[in-house]
């Protein structure tokens, strides 16, 4: 099960809230020993979402909102309008989308599987998976690969990053341009290479949380102290910040007395989505500031038979994936089922989703058919998934298989043992 707020169908502000102890949540809903035995937390710059393992998904849902409530001190039902719960198929086809770079505010960029590895190895690093989570994270990374390598998608090279930079084009001048990276997550290691590849000059990192100095030695940079920020925002010509800590780093007042006597622009690319720059910075004279609102609304769009190509693969890596739980011997034809319903669903979803730059009203109702169709398609399957186990078990395979290349022209070959020969009766005759 997973509960997911992103910047699809929630304001960056909630977003932000929501995040609020993430670090402890997984550890805390395992130690708390009720439904969850397993938990791995994915916070991004515009994504918030937890993924658990349960037998009691409704049960889970509530300790995870309880757990977030203590964190945020935000009101229950707060989160619980805010955070979309997705179970079984529906909760792997998201995943697997998000590591796509399907449902990223900039489609097909490639830093959200990054993101989606190092929340995998985090939770395994602390004993927080399952063997099941386990399996759902790397179907979604090896998804990830295959979109990446099979369709074009991303190919562009367009990011958050990317998309940030291109709005400063308006007020920089990259060519040697001085910049000082705050933070050094994976956005501050994909910034580097960025600004190096436009002539920036990237001269130094601070940290909020005391890891600049083994950055600043990866990337032959100075590191900066609390004591030494002023001064290298007063140096700058871009500072770019993308820390996610819970504190705001450059306040109006910083940057004014950092700006003190300066006549030259100063433009500040803040990719936090715990802002680390206070509102009111972007009033003062000469500063520019470019927040994730802006990039989201200047996100370029990616051919369409690129995204179809790609929910096509996620489609059919959700079947594979859910089949892997049922009966053994009919899973090629299990899988080719549910293949053939996903792929559908997939064209018609396609055809509700509203353009990008789409009124909210538009994009909720798209939404609402979506799960609509989701839990459709859910349902179908659920009955020829059920009969397939027990005509495996009964030794009924070939029944099974001339179903459903009758009802669905499905052939498909399963291995030998799986449909054993009939009895002979040996005082029948040849064709009796």
């Amino acid at each position: 099960m997973s509960l997911v707020a992103s910047h699809r169908n929630r304001d960056l502000a909630v977003l932000e809230q929501l995040q609020v102890g993430a670090d402890a949540l997984a550890a805390e809903l395992i130690a708390a020993g009720g439904s969850v035995s397993g938990a791995v937390v994915l916070p991004t710059c515009n994504r918030f979402e937890v993924y658990v393992d349960t037998d009691d998904p409704e049960t889970a849902r509530r300790e995870v909102i309880a757990a977030i409530a203590r964190a945020s001190s935000l009101e229950p039902a707060t989160i619980e309008n805010a955070m979309a719960p997705y179970e079984d198929d529906d909760a792997i086809h998201h995943l697997l989308s998000v590591t796509s770079g399907l449902e990223s505010m900039v489609v097909g960029e490639r830093e959200i599987s990054g993101q989606v590895r190092r929340a995998h190895l985090e939770a395994q690093r602390h004993h927080q998976l399952t063997p099941r989570l386990d399996r759902l994270f790397q179907s979604a990374l090896r998804t990830s690969r295959v979109v990446a390598s099979s369709t074009g998608l991303g190919t562009s090279g367009r990011s958050v990053v990317s998309v940030a930079l291109d709005l400063a084009d308006a007020t920089v001048g990259w060519d040697g341009a001085r910049v000082l990276i705050i933070g050094t997550g994976a956005l501050a290691e994909t910034a580097v290479g960025t600004l190096h590849g436009r002539g920036a000059n990237v001269a130094s990192v601070f940290s909020p949380s005391g890891r600049a100095q083994e950055f600043a030695l990866r990337h032959g940079i100075d590191a900066v102290d609390l004591d030494g920020l002023e001064l290298a925002v007063r140096e700058a010509d871009v500072v770019f910040a993308c820390s996610g800590g819970e504190s705001v780093v450059l306040t109006p007042a910083l940057v004014a007395s950092a700006r003190h006597g300066l006549d030259t622009p100063v433009t500040l690319i803040d990719l936090a989505l715990h802002r680390d720059i206070a509102p009111g910075v972007g009033d003062l004279r000469g500063v520019t500031v470019i927040g994730l609102d802006d990039v989201g609304a200047h996100a370029p769009g990616e051919s369409i038979g690129a995204i179809d190509a790609a929910r096509s693969i996620v489609a059919h890596a959700v079947a594979r994936f859910g089949d892997g739980e049922n009966a053994r011997s009919l899973d090629p034809a299990v899988v080719a089922l549910r293949e053939h319903v996903f792929g559908l669903l997939e064209r018609e979803v396609a055809r509700v989703r509203p353009a990008a730059g789409a009124a909210q009203e538009a994009i909720d109702r798209a939404d609402e058919v979506e799960q609509a169709l989701r839990r459709f398609a859910k349902t179908l399957l659920h009955t020829p998934t059920v009969r397939a186990r027990e005509h495996a078990q009964a030794g009924e395979a070939t029944q099974y298989l001339e179903a459903i290349r009758a009802l669905y022209g499905i052939d498909v070959a399963v291995p030998d043992d799986a449909c054993p020969a009939p009895e002979i009766d040996a005082e029948a005759g040849p064709h009796d």
